[in-house]
C-alpha cells in the first residue's frame, strides 16, 4: 500500500513538473529590433552580467533594476533601455527564472551588490513591475524610485519613494480594479502617464499579446512616451 502510494505520489510530482515545463516553454519572444538595441554604439554600451545585462550610458550615479514582464523574453525590452540609458539612466536588464519575476523578487539585491551607484531606482512591466514594487516595499531605504509599466503594487510603498506609473489607453491585460485598487499604496507624491493609444505589450518589443487591446500608435512613440515620463519624474543626478 505504502508503495502504491509513493508510486502515485512520484506520479503526480511529474505531472506537475512537465505541465509546468510547458507552460514556462510558451514565451513571447523578442524581435529583431530588440535584438539589434542589446549591440554597443557610441552612447551605450550593453554588456551581459550575471543573471542579464547592463546598458551602460554617460551616467555615474543613476540607475535603473528592471523586471521583465511574465512570460516575456526579458530582451525584448532592450529597445526601451537603451534609449533610457542613452539620456541618463543606466539600466540593468534582470533575466528571471522561468521568465516569471515571482522567482526572482529579490535579484535588485544581488544588483545592487555588484553595483556602485549612489542612486538605485527599481521598476517593470506587468508582473515585473508588481515584483519590483514589492521589493520596494520592503527595502525603501536602498531606493530612491519606483517605474511601474502596467503595473501596480499590493504593499504600501514609503513615501520617501518617487514614483510613476504608466500605463495605455488601450491596454487589455492590466486589470484596472486591481490598477485602482493599487492606487491606496502609492505614496501621495507618485505621479502617473496614461498614454493615449498606448497597449500593454508595447512597453517592449514581443510582438502582439493574447487579450491585449489593438494600439493606436506605434510601439516606438509608445516608448518614447514612456521614457520621458520616466525621465521627468525621477530626480537623476547626472
Amino acid at each position: 500500500m505504502k508503495k502504491r502510494i509513493w508510486l502515485i505520489a512520484v506520479l503526480a510530482l511529474g505531472l506537475l513538473a512537465t505541465a509546468f515545463g510547458i507552460y514556462t516553454g510558451q514565451y513571447y519572444r523578442a524581435d529583431s529590433l530588440a535584438l539589434s538595441a542589446l549591440e554597443s554604439d557610441e552612447q551605450v554600451t550593453v554588456t551581459p552580467v550575471d543573471d542579464g545585462w547592463l546598458f551602460d550610458g554617460p551616467s555615474e550615479t543613476d540607475a535603473l533594476i528592471f523586471y521583465p514582464g511574465g512570460k516575456v523574453e526579458e530582451t525584448a525590452y532592450a529597445p526601451l533601455l537603451h534609449s533610457l540609458a542613452a539620456d541618463g539612466m543606466d539600466v540593468f536588464l534582470v533575466k528571471m527564472p522561468f521568465r516569471l519575476a515571482v522567482f526572482g523578487v529579490n535579484k535588485a539585491r544581488d544588483v545592487m551588490q555588484r553595483g556602485s551607484y549612489d542612486h538605485w531606482y527599481i521598476g517593470g512591466h506587468s508582473l515585473g513591475g508588481a515584483m519590483a514594487a514589492s521589493y520596494a516595499a520592503a527595502h525603501a531605504d536602498e531606493l530612491s524610485g519606483v517605474v511601474l509599466l502596467a503595473a501596480y503594487p499590493t504593499k504600501p510603498l514609503d513615501e520617501s519613494l518617487r514614483v510613476i506609473s504608466i500605463y495605455g489607453t488601450e491596454d487589455g491585460v492590466l486589470n484596472r480594479a486591481k490598477l485602482a485598487e493599487g492606487e491606496q499604496y502609492l505614496p501621495q507624491t507618485h505621479e502617473s502617464c496614461v498614454i493615449e493609444g498606448g497597449n500593454h505589450a508595447q512597453f517592449g518589443n514581443y510582438g502582439v499579446q493574447s487579450g491585449d487591446g489593438e494600439a493606436a500608435i506605434s510601439s516606438e512613440e509608445q516608448q518614447r512616451v514612456s521614457e520621458a515620463a520616466i525621465l521627468q519624474s525621477l530626480p537623476l543626478m547626472g
